[in-house]
């Protein structure tokens, strides 16, 4: 049952009508309604590549509609633009970050475009400063306004923009997957703040994959399937598995693998693996990955996870680097990626669009990326080979795509991800005899952020089928229920330092977020599983 207040009475304050819009061999809205109450939120769900991304840009002034109208507080508007839609009191909280400017400070990201300036028409620095920090304490959130954002991690960086989205003080605010990269605490925070919102009269939208949050938080749900309207209702009077039927059409009673593994041989060892210095130092650590299982990393947000993956990945400076590691036995010093990929070792980041794909280049130019010299005849690329490898391998991860020439940015969350996990996949198929690697370890950095629920149930078959066939996984999540549910055991991080590892058959969340949130998290490390 949903813990939100009764659905308003009173007539939509926002009112879309048979919205319809088209792109180049898809039809994305197909005569789509969709309304909001002010004092409601509203949940928008569906698969990815439902429509739901297409809809709120069309009702922010991204896209404009081929056909249908948009109605605010009764009347009838024309969004040329997205500061149109500001000017309307219309805001969003975006799911990527392609919005912000890195190389700017956090206070001059909040406000560009819209920055505060004083009676002579100055730049008004200490005023946009108090005002972010004003912002940012909304969300129990301390940064210090004058970092650039490219030093921010990508969970204060989507802090930001919900700060941002905030202080635009919208009559209808959309939120496009807010907490996808949030620890529990933080969404908390972000709740309390919807509840404010939600009493003050604004008309919220609310877009997630996390069941648990559309219960905890929404009033009402509208699901969208292949860019048509399924139904909306209550959420009270909704099940987790009819939201689910609707969404995708059939039952998907079976979320996670019911198999479970049998490992082998070591993969990785790591004997007093440390990172000095950056934005999180790590403690000296030691654990093992083995053949044909899934560890789990968990923490909250700076704890480290993400730190600790791309140490074993080679990506920090090697002179930061402290410890030994070893990969199939044999000894190892990765002083970058490629060294770690040449060793069998793949990473698929958190931040997918800015580090694991090339945007502007199609599905099938980023699926052979890191395999290009595998398809190299004679200094020339056959293309043929390529071609078929790729669609062999897009058509068994069952990525939704036009064609192998679409552009990867054009491409729904979930198959960007499918891309990612293609490229690392195909590399060991495609190795040329003699260059194929013994070792397999999977590196998978929030895997499932920002996807829907279909999309999920493949990745968690995915990655089941590779521990099956004798890969090694290393899995860092924030989604507690992904992380119980799939791993043999799980390492917990605090504070850059391993504060314990639990089997599957101890683990809870309430013994994971005690060691997560332990204040003397012990410097010994913990033992590997058998």
């Amino acid at each position: 049952m949903s813990a939100a207040s009764p659905l308003p009475a009173a007539e939509p304050l926002l009112m879309m009508r048979a919205v319809t819009k088209h792109f180049p061999g898809v039809l994305a809205l197909n005569r789509v309604d969709f309304s909001a109450h002010a004092g409601e939120v509203h949940a928008l769900v569906g698969e990815n590549g439902a429509g739901k991304s297409t809809l709120v840009k069309v009702l922010c002034g991204v896209y404009r509609p081929d056909e249908g109208s948009i109605e605010l507080a009764g009347k009838t508007v024309h969004l040329h633009d997205p500061g149109d839609a500001q000017r309307l009191g219309i805001g969003i909280i975006h799911q990527d970050l392609q919005q912000q400017v890195p190389e700017l400070k956090v206070f001059e990201n909040l406000f560009l475009g819209r920055e505060l300036k004083t009676r002579i028409g100055l730049l008004d620095e200490g005023a946009m400063r108090r005002e972010t920090n004003r912002w940012l304490g909304e969300l129990g959130l301390r940064i210090d306004p004058t970092r650039r954002v490219a030093q921010l991690r990508v969970a204060e960086r989507q802090m930001l923009e919900i700060a941002k989205a905030l202080s635009l003080q919208a009559r209808v605010l959309v939120m496009d997957e807010p907490t996808s990269a949030l620890s529990s605490e933080e969404v908390e925070h972000l709740f309390a703040v919807i509840r404010r919102l939600r009493a003050a009269g604004v008309a919220i939208i609310y877009i997630s994959h996390r069941f648990e949050e559309i219960f905890a938080i929404s009033d009402r749900v509208t699901v969208l399937r292949d860019g048509r309207l399924v139904g909306s209702e209550l959420t009270g009077k909704l099940s987790r598995a009819e939201i689910i039927r609707m969404m995708v059409g059939r039952e998907l009673t079976d979320l996670y693998p019911s198999e479970r593994h049998q490992p082998g041989a070591p993969i990785l060892e790591l004997d007093g693996l440390s990172l000095r210095g950056g934005r999180r130092p790590i403690e000296p650590l030691s654990f093992v990955v083995r053949a044909g299982e899934v560890v789990g990393l968990a923490g909250l947000l700076g704890a480290g996870r993400t730190e600790v993956l791309e140490t074993i990945y080679g990506a920090p400076d090697p002179r930061r680097v402290g410890g030994r590691m070893s990969v199939n036995g044999v000894p190892v010093r990765l002083r970058a990626p490629a060294n770690a990929i040449r060793a069998g070792i793949s990473l698929v980041t958190e931040d997918r669009k800015g580090q694991s794909l090339v945007l502007v280049r199609s599905v099938r130019e980023n699926t052979s990326l890191v395999g290009l010299k595998s398809f190299l005849r004679r200094g020339f690329l056959n293309l043929r080979a390529e071609e078929e490898a790729v669609g062999g391998i897009v058509r068994e991860l069952r990525v939704k795509t036009p064609h192998l020439n679409t552009t990867a940015g054009q491409l729904s969350g979930g198959n960007q991800q499918k891309v990612v996990l293609a490229k690392f996949l195909l590399l060991d198929r495609v190795a040329r005899p003699g260059a194929r690697v013994s070792a397999r370890l999977y590196l998978l950095d929030e895997p499932t952020q920002g996807i829907d629920v279909g999309a999920k149930a493949e990745v968690y078959d995915l990655i089941n089928r590779l521990a099956l066939g004798g890969a090694g996984v290393l899995i860092a999540s924030s989604d507690m229920p992904e992380l119980l549910a799939l791993c043999d055991r799980i390492l917990v991080l605090c504070e850059g330092r391993l504060a314990g590892e639990v089997s599957r058959a101890e683990a809870t969340q309430e013994r994971i977020l005690e060691l997560a949130t332990s204040l003397q998290a012990p410097l010994a490390t913990a033992p590997s599983a058998a």
